[in-house]
């Protein structure tokens, strides 16, 4: 089952949002907006995220308050974070947003398609880590079920060594069953 990567899509202005939503169009992302801090930490307890679009600069908690929450959680501290301020280019601002963990601080008007592609990368790379992720416990099931294979056989040779006149039986029951994938 494949799931489908998701942008979390953060500002308190509604107008702010449907832009967003526009600009991710067409991208293999679903958007999930949110107009507050508050709604986007209840948001993440539920959801996994590719990439965090976060403003700024938002009433009762902002984003850079919100951004140090998500970091300090350890199953949301490596979502990447990209601000978005409609504030003029104030460098201690971006200071700010690096400082509590963004990968990006873009200020506006920026450019929709810059956004896009680093959008596209996060949602990229959060793909490729899921892949590596199932790939990886496939693995370790592949492994498990080798050591069991190659326990039965030990186990089965060693019978197949002694005098016990039921040692064949027995040794083909302990294969079958490492076959199989059943214990005794």
């Amino acid at each position: 089952m494949t799931q489908v990567a998701k942008a979390l899509l953060v500002d308190d202005r509604r107008e702010n949002l449907m832009a967003l939503e526009a600009i991710l169009q067409g991208l293999p992302v679903h958007s999930v907006a949110v107009e507050s801090g508050e709604a986007a930490l209840k948001q993440l307890l539920v959801d996994d995220f590719a990439v965090i679009l976060l403003d700024a600069q938002m009433p009762d908690m902002d984003g850079f308050e919100t951004a140090s929450h998500i970091k300090r959680r350890e199953r949301t501290r490596h979502v990447p974070i990209i601000f978005l301020t409609a504030a003029d280019r104030d460098a201690q601002l971006a200071l700010r947003g690096y400082a509590v963990g963004a990968v990006d601080y873009l200020t506006k008007p920026f450019d929709p398609w810059v956004l896009r592609a680093k959008v596209s990368v996060f949602v990229e790379l959060w793909t490729k880590t899921r892949q590596l992720a199932a790939q990886s416990e496939m693995v370790r099931e592949r492994d498990a079920q080798w050591r069991l294979l190659t326990d039965a056989v030990d186990e089965a040779t060693t019978l197949l060594r002694t005098d016990d006149p039921d040692a064949v039986t027995r040794a083909l029951a302990i294969l079958e069953q490492a076959r199989w994938g059943t214990t005794t």
